[in-house]
């Protein structure tokens, strides 16, 4: 089939090289010339883990393009994939100006019938606007329809999560919309990783209400870690006995430093404007968000329970992107603990396996190191905030010997208490 994928940000890209991979002929489009130029040579302009080859792949063999020029993708394609950001606005609100900008473009150059498909997520009603604004910009009528199919990637598992789908979800309002999108879609469906087919409202409330849900979960166990350090419980253990209940599952019980990214915290924010705008109670959703917040500023102060003076004082901070096997750098904790660090008057030297350079023009003031062990050389604590394998197995004897002081603030309890006492270390961890 022939696709427009317009947007080569984390979900256009991997969505557009995926569908490429599958056969499809994929022109992605974007307005950034220097980032199409990149993409031409085969070249991401972010880590994704397998992205990169596969782009590469597609790109030799002739099934996937790059454009900054919309109107030929627009009037090649079959179906219109709409994957541009919607970020928050000041009050957490999604932003969907570059959505709205975009149903422009596919009006002024449409030339004949076309699926255009929201994957950007947007807010109830945006798909009304988007029609509107195809139609008043049409140079002559031509038939269309819109669709919603919310995507589900998680950062550093795109691929996986693409390929080898939990569900597929298709919101379209025609048959012929529906068969389209099916159809496309069909190579990956199995009898337990369904094409699951409803109306436009119910696809965004599923992607809205998958990560309100997910953010829920997690928000939960670290209010309840705060609980088990004063009265002696472990945190891993609760989450353990919960996970067995069938009811709940083990996934996403992991208290921590707080979730951060692209999807999470955003979605929640739109979810709690949407409740209010539609007057619903959206109590548990700020909650949600308050939570995480304070998850992230309580870093600091559990530090300072060691460390009750930070003036002058050499902090390694290992991991600075939200999560490992990506380096994408937005609203993660490293971004709320390391200002406060400086602000009490810490020296800071980060490491992070792939985020440094994008940490590096967010806070230009600090030092970066080449890997953990430099990074922990004088330090007078470490504070890991992303748990990346390297960290998992490294020689914390090692890395002891060479620090100031061995404090170890373990923000996302990877290791074994026991077994950092032993080694000598003072340790702290989240719930334990």
């Amino acid at each position: 089939m022939k696709i427009a994928m317009i947007g080569t940000g984390y979900v256009g890209l991997t969505t557009g090289a995926c569908f490429a991979n599958l056969g499809n002929d994929v022109m992605c489009v974007d307005v950034d010339e220097s980032k199409i130029a990149t993409l031409k040579e085969g070249k991401v302009p972010f880590f994704e883990p397998g992205l990169s080859e596969m782009v590469s792949q597609n790109i030799e063999q002739g099934r996937l393009t790059f454009t900054t020029n919309a109107a030929p993708a627009i009037q090649a394609a079959e179906i219109i994939f709409i994957a541009v950001g919607t970020p928050s606005d000041e009050d957490g609100r999604a932003d969907v100006q570059y959505v709205l900008n975009v149903a422009e473009e596919i009006g002024k150059a449409m030339n004949g019938f076309k699926v255009i498909v929201i994957k950007s997520t947007v807010p109830l009603g945006t798909s009304r606007k988007v029609e509107t604004l195809i139609k008043q910009h049409q140079q002559q009528p031509h038939e269309f329809e819109i669709a919603s199919n919310p995507e589900f990637l998680r950062e550093g598992e795109a691929i996986n999560d693409f390929m080898i789908p939990d569900r597929i979800v298709i919101g379209t309002e025609t048959e012929r919309a529906k068969n389209l999108l099916t159809h496309l879609y069909k190579p990956l469906e199995r009898p337990n990783r369904p094409i699951l087919s409803t109306n436009i409202e119910s696809a965004v409330m599923i992607k809205y209400a998958s990560n309100a849900m997910l953010s829920a979960r997690i928000s939960f166990m670290n209010e309840l870690a705060h609980l088990c350090e004063k009265v002696g419980a472990d945190i891993k253990d609760v989450a353990t006995g919960m996970g067995y209940d069938t009811r709940i599952g083990p996934r996403f019980l992991q208290a921590g430093a707080g979730y951060g990214g692209s999807c999470f915290p955003k979605d929640v924010r739109a979810l709690a404007a949407t409740l209010q705008d539609y007057g619903c109670n959206n109590v548990l959703m700020q909650a949600i968000e308050n939570v995480n917040i304070k998850q992230k500023e309580s870093i600091v102060p559990k530090l300072k329970e060691e460390l009750p003076s930070l003036q002058g004082k050499r902090i390694a901070i290992w991991g600075l992107a939200f999560k490992p096997k990506t380096d994408d750098m937005r609203e993660a904790t490293s971004l709320t603990v390391i200002p406060a660090l400086l602000k009490e008057g810490a020296s800071v030297i980060g490491f992070d396996p792939e985020a440094e350079e994008i940490a590096k023009k967010l806070m230009p003031t600090i030092e970066y190191a080449p890997n953990p062990y430099e990074a922990a050389m004088d330090a007078d604590a470490i504070v890991l905030l992303t748990e990346w394998d390297v960290f998992r197995q490294i020689d914390l004897q090692r890395v002891k010997n060479s620090m100031k002081q061995p404090i170890l603030l373990d923000g996302r309890n990877i290791y074994d208490p026991a077994e950092l006492q032993k080694l000598g270390f003072r340790y702290q961890s989240i719930g334990r």
